[in-house]
């Protein structure tokens, strides 16, 4: 077994080798009886495509900055494209596991400040930098020396602070925008929102099956049904579109590279790369493997690979799903370790992704039923970093880092919103200001001490 000890003897003894070889035929004969495109493969396939809310990120992000519908659907239709090419290739060559490639909320609140400041070709550079630098780093084994980075107080800070900066958008299209526009708190926005909202919650937490698996793609439905109803919503706009199509290279001007806006990016990309190492760890875990070396360089290397084609046409980056991870957990996908279900959600991502009216009937999702859907999905980011700091061990000078952190990353934008130029970018992002914060503080009150303190203690065996 992985946990025991191994043998002195030169053999094992002869009914543990019985029993080792009888489970490893077991095994192999589930992954063999698996490999196949079966209706019950597809069908799990289909799930896949379902829970992983591909299509959200996208669709919210498109929603917020205002798009026209030819960017937003360009938009949705290059994610969908990319996500399904990266599943494939992660799947089947490099990671090795049945993982969901998706757009990573991390870059949600980014792409949305980029874009209503009309800097959305710079946010591309950005991107396309970054994952250039991940793939340099990843495929020359540096990422591992840069370990101490992933710490646990960090990623946890980082993700919180993700949540708590998309709430301010996801506000905004809950209640119809700000006080004193048009249609502000309108008696039918707020219909729309809260119902979707309640939906999202009440069939997430209560659901059982598909219906809890497929909670956000029911409140969708239902919210869109209702906007139609009280006229809120306007679809004509898709009958111009073609049915199929490609997406536009560049469609958001040339490479446009702004250090601002590069940095806070960067930034993203690090929890980006967080959220993918906790996610193949989940996986091997339940399939009851151990994450190698090799898989998780090749896996971010193809994740970097991705986001960087993904900018180039108009989308932003892909990473591991958690979601979908939790799907192996309750069917046979991760008992026989089988990756078809996933290939298949693979290409049906594609295919979606060439259909240029999917792309453009959710693009003209009215905002109400995006605030609806994702302030629940911005409530699970500030859960999840909780959950990630719960994992830090717990002493006053961790505390004062984590405190100082979360409070320079929500106060200090508001308290120095006054600043003009580069320092007015910097400090007006609370991810940017939380990250340098966590790590600067995480360096001073807790790494330094304790190498001051080990190098002590070797000073004193030694003089012993």
């Amino acid at each position: 077994m992985a946990n025991e000890k191994p043998s002195t003897q030169t053999q094992p003894h002869g009914d543990a080798a019985t029993r080792k070889k009888t489970e490893t035929s077991v095994a192999e004969a589930g992954s063999s009886a698996e490999k196949k495109v079966t209706p019950k493969n597809a069908l799990l396939g289909l799930q896949h495509v379902l829970v992983s809310n591909v299509w959200l990120d996208p669709v919210f992000v498109a929603g917020a900055i205002g798009l026209p519908l030819a960017l937003s659907s360009n938009m949705v239709n290059a994610i969908f494209i990319v996500s399904g090419l990266v599943t494939l290739i992660q799947a089947t060559k490099l990671v090795r596991l049945p993982i969901v490639q998706g757009p990573s909320a991390a870059f949600d609140a980014l792409m949305i400040a980029a874009g209503t400041a009309g800097s959305l070709a710079a946010a591309g550079t950005s991107i396309f930098i970054s994952s250039l630098i991940f793939l340099v780093l990843c495929l020359t084994r540096v990422i591992e020396k840069l370990r101490f980075l992933f710490a646990p107080i960090v990623s946890g800070v980082i993700i919180f602070l993700v949540g708590v900066s998309l709430s301010g958008f996801t506000l905004s299209e809950f209640l119809g925008g700000a006080p004193g526009d048009k249609g502000f708190a309108d008696p039918k926005t707020l219909a729309v929102s809260i119902i979707t909202c309640v939906l999202v919650v009440v069939l997430s937490q209560f659901g059982k099956g598909m219906v809890k698996a497929l909670s956000y793609l029911i409140a969708l439905v239902v919210g869109t049904a209702l906007s139609l109803a009280f006229g809120m919503a306007d679809f004509s706009a898709v009958a111009s579109k073609p049915w199929l199509g490609l997406p536009k290279f560049m469609p958001y001007g040339g490479f446009d590279f702004n250090a601002a806006i590069f940095v806070p990016f960067f930034i993203a990309y690090l929890v980006a790369i967080m959220e993918a190492l906790g996610v193949y760890q989940a996986a091997t875990e339940i399939q009851g493997t151990k994450l190698q070396d090799r898989q998780v360089r090749y896996g971010l290397a193809g994740e970097a690979a991705g986001s960087a084609i993904s900018s180039l046409i108009g989308g932003f980056t892909t990473t591991a799903y958690p979601q979908n991870v939790a799907l192996l957990k309750v069917t046979d996908e991760g008992k026989t370790r089988t990756r078809v279900p996933v290939i298949i959600a693979g290409v049906v991502f594609v295919v979606l992704g060439f259909i240029q009216k999917a792309g453009a009937v959710l693009s003209l999702i009215p905002s109400p039923v995006i605030g609806g859907i994702f302030l629940p999905a911005a409530a699970s980011l500030i859960s999840t970093g909780f959950n990630t700091l719960r994992k830090v061990e717990s002493d006053d000078r961790t505390q004062v880092v984590i405190g100082l952190s979360l409070l320079l990353g929500i106060a200090l934008p508001n308290a120095l919103s006054g600043l003009e130029g580069g320092a007015h970018v910097f400090f007006s992002n609370s991810i940017l200001v939380g990250a340098f914060s966590v790590v600067i503080l995480k360096a001073l009150i807790i790494d330094l001490p304790n190498f001051i303190a080990r190098h002590a203690d070797e000073r004193t065996k030694q003089a012993e």
